[in-house]
Parts: C-alpha cells; sequence; structure tokens
C-alpha cells in the first residue's frame, strides 16, 4: 500500500480531525455502497480505509511515523506470507485472511477512541444504523440551485424556459405567472436522487426580471408614461398605446393636462392563483414638437392666454 499520508492527501502534520476529515470525504465518495460491483472502487475504498486505520490511531500512527511499522500496519521487515495472512482495522476486504487468496481479514477490535471510530463513521456516512449492512434511513435528495433571468412580458405573463443543472442535465422549467424580480420558484421532486427510499431533491431557481424600457410594475399593476400632443390634450381623441398583449386603443378626454392617469383594465399583469390580472395605468405627458411649428407660434402670439397655472404652488 501507498504512503498514507498521500493516500487521504493529508500533509504529515496534519491534525486529528484533518485527517479524520479527510478521510470521511473520500470514504463516502468511493464508498462500496455508491459503486456496486465496481471492483476498482472496492479496491480504491480498501486503500483509504487501510491508510486510516494507521493515520487514525495515535499509537500506530506514531509508529509509523518513527518506522517501526510500513504502511500495512506491520513491523519493518514483516512477510505476511510467513504468519498465515494478518489482520487489520479495515471494515472492507476479500478472502479469509489467505495472502494466496489476495484479501485480508478484517475486524473491529481496536479499543474505543482509536481508529475503531471506523463503525461511527460509517454509520453516519450511510444514513444511520450501527453496522454498514443496515439498511440506510430515507433522506430527502439533494437540492439543486439554478438561475434564470427573464423578460418583464415573461415574468407579467408566464413562460417556460430551459435551464442547466449542476449534473449537466438540460430541463425545461415553467415560469409562473407574476413571478417577481428576485423570487425563488421551488421546482418540485427535479433535484437530486433521493436515498433508502427518500423522496427527491427540489429545484430552486432564482429568477429575474429584466427591465422594461417603459413599463415598471407596482405590484399586480403596470403603469407607464404616454406622450400625447398639444391637440390631443386640447381636443381630446382616440390615441394608440403600446401594452404586454398588442398595442390598443385609448380614449383621451379633451382638456387632458399631464399627469392625467387613465386606466387600462385588465392589462397589467396576467390573473395567477386568486389573483385577478392587473391594470395598466396610463400617465399623459403633453408634449411639444421637437422642432419648432410656426403657425403654433403664430397662433400663440394672437391667443390671450389669460390663466395662470402656477396658482397651486403658492
Amino acid at each position: 500500500m501507498d504512503d498514507p499520508y498521500k493516500i487521504l492527501g493529508v500533509p504529515k502534520n496534519a491534525s486529528e480531525a484533518d485527517v479524520k476529515k479527510a478521510f470521511r470525504t473520500l470514504a463516502k465518495k468511493h464508498h462500496p455502497d455508491k459503486h456496486a460491483g465496481d471492483a476498482t472502487a472496492q479496491k480504491r475504498f480498501q486503500e483509504i480505509s487501510g491508510a486510516y486505520d494507521i493515520l487514525g490511531d495515535k499509537e500506530k500512527r506514531a509508529q509509523f511515523d518513527a518506522g517501526a511499522i510500513g504502511a500495512d500496519g506491520n513491523p519493518r521487515g514483516f512477510d505476511p506470507r510467513q504468519h498465515g495472512g494478518f489482520r487489520q482495522g479495515h471494515p472492507f476486504g476479500s478472502g479469509d485472511g489467505d495472502p494466496r487468496a489476495g484479501g485480508f481479514k478484517f475486524s473491529f477490535d481496536q479499543a474505543p477512541g482509536g481508529a475503531a471510530g471506523f463503525e461511527d463513521i460509517f454509520a453516519d456516512l450511510m444514513g444511520g444504523g450501527g453496522r454498514r449492512r443496515s439498511p440506510p434511513r430515507a433522506a430527502k435528495g439533494e437540492d439543486f440551485s439554478a438561475a434564470v433571468t427573464v423578460s418583464f412580458a415573461e415574468a407579467a405573463s408566464g413562460s417556460t424556459r430551459r435551464i442547466v443543472l449542476q449534473n449537466g442535465e438540460q430541463l425545461d422549467v415553467k415560469i409562473p405567472v407574476g413571478v417577481k424580480d428576485g423570487q425563488v420558484v421551488r421546482v418540485k421532486g427535479r433535484g437530486g436522487a433521493g436515498r433508502g427510499g427518500g423522496p427527491n431533491g427540489d429545484i430552486l431557481l432564482s429568477v429575474s426580471v429584466a427591465p422594461h424600457p417603459s413599463l415598471t410594475r407596482d405590484g399586480n399593476d403596470i403603469r407607464t408614461d404616454l406622450p400625447v400632443t398639444l391637440k390631443e390634450a386640447v381636443l381630446g381623441g382616440k390615441v394608440p398605446v403600446p401594452t404586454l398583449t398588442g398595442v390598443v386603443s385609448l380614449s383621451v378626454p379633451p382638456n387632458s393636462n399631464t399627469g392625467t392617469i387613465l386606466r387600462l383594465k385588465g392589462k397589467g399583469i396576467g390573473a395567477h392563483g386568486a389573483t385577478p390580472a392587473g391594470d395598466l395605468y396610463v400617465r399623459l405627458v403633453v408634449t411639444l414638437p421637437g422642432e419648432p411649428d410656426e403657425a403654433l407660434r403664430d397662433f400663440l402670439k394672437g391667443w390671450a392666454g389669460d390663466y395662470d397655472p402656477r396658482t397651486k404652488i403658492r
């Protein structure tokens, strides 16, 4: 067997806690119960267990560091072929102790507090039970995390998006109607597989909503500013308004002013669950021509304009 420090991937000055942590991580990864029928995995697991048998026991570790015993736990120069096999603290092996069978005889006969912590460690790793062969405790599978960015319209009306999970799996998930920026959507049962008959984990999907150039959300309602001409504001009329479901015609009352708010019912965030659809609130903004209009200038020169729009701010 190779150097136990090398097998566990720890330095020679590693603490007991570091040695135990390294062993737990590797044992969980290479445990035979997770690699049924894989001889390579079983051999790797035996090496890991053998390394911990040395480094997890203060006395054996000291003997190994001093060169008194080898990586196999036997005194330096010991030939197992002349002693009918040997015992180790490894929890897994093959054969009946006969080295000609290529195996070892393993037992849990160390004193409490040494590397005999194997049983407690494996009980913890495999989900409970005092022995490895005990059925593991039912446990829910791992929850996967994912993130997606959707458009303002997708958040308002719902959509379907394809995401890629940690394990490389691609999955089409439903973006619910009315999802908010920063909301976490739970996709039940599509995460990691459950253990011991436990349920599968979930997907926790963090949703970001991209801003819209002219629309803002207010609860389940949507708000927007709509430029109107001076003529439309004074005389009134029908003006086109873009919405999430297409352009609709809005009636502007005569003598409307900047700040006048008009409502388009049901044109906000879509209905979801017991929540009805929101509305679209349109704020009028009276806007002059971008270029000078001589006719308008001439009209205003001859218009008395005897009203004071600043009376309310005095």
